[in-house]
């Protein structure tokens, strides 16, 4: 099963237009939600100096009778059931095309790992001649939990930035600065709270859509296939369980890699080794990147990025090896994935629990 270069720089390819997907969709909900706040902010703004200079204090109570700032808070609860319906729609509109190129991508990612000619051109065309229920079914299950992770956004966003505006409302001796920093938190933590969950719905269930559609394509050639193998970007921005996950081989019709929210891994269709497909020629090694080689060569301060002091503590003495640095966890409301192992107590010894 040997994964050449071509392998790579197929699976980066992918990896490129996906990313290049899911930047769109986060430079178009960052603009919206911008605009949007923009045209809020003022008459925030405005109504809560109306109420603070009116007299030193006041209560909250007091502030939630203000008719004006009544007023703006429904055209915030407004522009948040706006925008959250219309960053459902965004990550809706691109799952058609993220399940085609990821469906259509596996019979090249396979195909370069076998002899010249092995497969044949028909063997290549096989995602167009997947049951088009099974795409559309892939499409309609992302489409359901994208519908459904959103209906909670606005409501909860809009209950942050009411409790924001009315926190600590004493006007002290600049009414005007005083209305513009709260209407600053109210934003930062309540309406970009908003954003931030548009954000991770978008790149997680677009990145999910895709994974799908891998896995129905690699199917299409299980006779072949050993299984997948977890690809991780070896880099300091990789959270350690994808370090320790990278190079694992797992069953073909497995969905994955189930990693973290917005993780970056791919899984590559694997094929059996050539003696295994009646192939009688030498196989070439794989040129898959070993994650305890490319660690290793890390500086020591890239190192501490990755797994954070105590578990770069933990590791430097021998206490927490590579393969312990993942687990498999359980979050209601989403499917299982591997997140970061806690680094085990000094002068204790961590063994790899995920499954």
């Amino acid at each position: 099963m040997p994964i050449t270069d071509r392998t790579l720089r197929l699976e980066q390819d992918l990896r490129d237009a996906l990313q290049a997907i899911t930047d769109a969709q986060t430079r178009d909900l960052v603009r919206a939600w911008a605009i949007a706040w923009d045209e809020i902010a003022p008459d925030l703004t405005a109504a809560l100096l109306e109420q603070l200079v009116a007299g030193e204090q006041i209560s909250r109570a007091q502030l939630l009778r203000s008719t004006r700032l009544r007023a703006a808070l429904a055209v915030v609860a407004d522009q948040l059931q706006d925008l959250a319906a219309a960053s459902q729609v965004r990550i809706v509109g691109d799952l058609q095309a993220v399940v085609d190129t990821a469906g259509a991508a596996q019979a090249s990612v396979i195909d370069s790992q076998l002899p010249v000619n092995f497969m044949s051109p028909d063997d290549l065309a096989t995602w167009s001649r997947v049951d088009a229920d099974q795409i559309t079914a892939i499409v309609a299950r992302a489409t359901e939990q994208i519908t459904s992770l959103h209906k909670p956004l606005a409501p909860a966003a809009y209950d942050v930035v009411r409790r924001e505006l009315i926190r600590g409302v004493a006007a002290g001796s600049n009414p005007r600065e005083t209305a513009r920093r709260m209407v600053r938190r109210a934003e930062r933590v309540g309406f970009n709270g908003g954003l931030t969950r548009a954000l991770v719905i978008s790149r997680t269930e677009t990145l999910d859509a895709h994974r799908e559609a891998a896995r129905v394509g690699r199917m299409a050639h299980a006779d072949v296939l050993d299984g997948w193998t977890w690809l991780a970007r070896l880099d300091a921005r990789t959270c350690p369980s994808c370090w320790a996950q990278h190079g694992t081989v797992r069953p073909v019709d497995e969905q994955g890699p189930n990693d973290h929210q917005q993780g970056r891994c791919t899984a590559v269709p694997t094929t059996k080794s050539w003696a295994d497909l009646g192939i009688d020629i030498e196989e070439p090694p794989s040129l898959l990147p070993d994650a305890a080689t490319r660690f290793a060569a890390l500086s020591p301060a890239a190192q501490r990025e990755v797994l954070g002091p105590a578990r770069h503590a933990a590791w430097a003495r021998g206490e927490f090896p590579m393969d312990a640095w993942s687990v498999r966890r359980t979050t209601d409301g989403w499917r299982d994935s591997y997140g970061v192992a806690p680094a085990p107590p000094s002068g204790g010894r961590s063994s790899r629990t995920a499954a």
